[in-house]
């Protein structure tokens, strides 16, 4: 890259010649989803966590960016940002190729972590080659300031609870298809919860991502309505429920699904019968110390021999002695049981919603 082009570009900061609108965060959120969002963030930011549904074009690469933030900390921002052109210089033209291909109406949405230099400067590049850029104001560090604000909102939960195997995701599912407001965390975490859970499952999330995706369902939300999630322990899997969030579950009001056991143990052979034999094994070998040598012994017996219903009532009786111990710790006065000897969770999710309505 010439050092004539270097200089253009440092004045053109300085002087404040980058066309691009700002929006502020709340502006920003009621975007125009049919003009793409640009994060140029580096991949492993973008990777670790992002803004759901923004498209990583960065300016640097991982290793370009560390080379650059060193310098920076070492000699400072006119050296960093001459090191920066340097490395940029070359990928202009690939950088306005891809946005062109991105953003073929020739208009995006572009941030940056908090929507300085790097989000100006492929503002300023996009803009002179005919892309109109829009920076969020703050950046990424700004749109997370917001949605963790946004999670106190006051909102009224109505948490499904019940012993494993009560079939309360697929109830919740069926739930929203009744246009009742529903979070599935589970399916956010891609994780059931359980030592089992996550067999099957995609990769989870990191913990800031699954935050990001929650809001996703948060911002939709009529507030003057119930929300309804399912009963969880702070963690699932490797993720972790947003504070704001799970303290207000945990005073909520629980409509608690008693289910007969075998009922219970008929849904979860449904659901995990399917499952690989050797990863149900090394899933069960992950709670031995909670089940005990014998009952871990029985329970991987039981499934080399694919007598699954023998294997899940052993795991059941760990499972439930650690469900009625979060449950007696709850308010009582917060707890509403109904039984249901249904296995159908679209009649259930009926049910369960009249007696919402009639009883809470």
């Amino acid at each position: 890259m010439s050092p004539n082009y270097a200089l253009i570009l440092i004045e053109a900061n300085q002087l404040n010649m980058v066309n691009a609108v700002k929006i502020n965060i709340e502006y920003f959120l009621q975007k125009q989803e049919n003009i793409p969002l640009i994060d140029v963030r580096s991949p492993a930011e973008y990777k670790h966590a992002h803004i759901p549904g923004a498209l990583n074009l960065p300016l640097f690469d991982n290793e370009e960016r560390a080379i650059v933030g060193t310098l920076y900390k070492k000699s400072g921002k006119e050296s960093a940002v001459l090191k920066g052109l340097e490395i940029v210089g070359p990928k202009m033209v690939s950088f306005v190729k891809e946005a062109r291909k991105l953003a073929p109406a020739k208009k995006l949405y572009i941030h940056c972590w908090r929507g300085g230099m790097r989000s100006e400067s492929m503002a300023w590049l996009f803009e002179t080659s005919g892309i109109t850029s829009i920076i969020l104001e703050g950046g990424y560090k700004a749109y997370r300031q917001y949605i963790k604000k946004a999670f106190n909102r006051e909102a009224y939960f109505l948490i499904l609870g019940g012993m494993t195997g009560s079939g309360k995701t697929a109830i919740l599912n069926k739930l929203k298809l009744l246009k009742e407001q529903v979070i599935d965390l589970e399916g956010i975490a891609k994780h059931k919860g359980s030592a089992f859970g996550g067999i099957n499952q995609d990769q989870q999330p990191s913990t800031e991502q699954f935050e990001n995706n929650i809001y996703e369902e948060w911002r939709k939300f009529d507030f003057n309505e119930p929300i309804w999630l399912e009963d969880e322990s702070k963690s699932i899997g490797r993720v972790q429920i947003p504070d704001e969030i799970f303290l207000r579950m945990r005073q909520s009001k629980v409509i608690e699904i008693k289910m007969p056991k075998t009922q219970r143990i008929k849904i979860l052979e449904k659901d995990y019968t399917r499952l690989d034999s050797e990863e149900l094994i090394q899933s069960t070998l992950r709670i031995s110390k909670r089940l005990g040598g014998l009952k871990t012994q029985e329970s991987i017996e039981a499934i080399k021999n694919k007598n699954f219903s023998l294997a899940i009532e052993i795991v059941l009786d760990y499972y439930d002695k650690s469900y009625m111990k979060g449950l007696n710790s709850r308010d009582p006065q917060t707890l509403f049981p109904i039984k249901i000897n249904e296995i159908d969770p679209e009649e259930t999710a009926k049910i369960i919603r009249n007696f919402a309505k009639n009883n809470i």
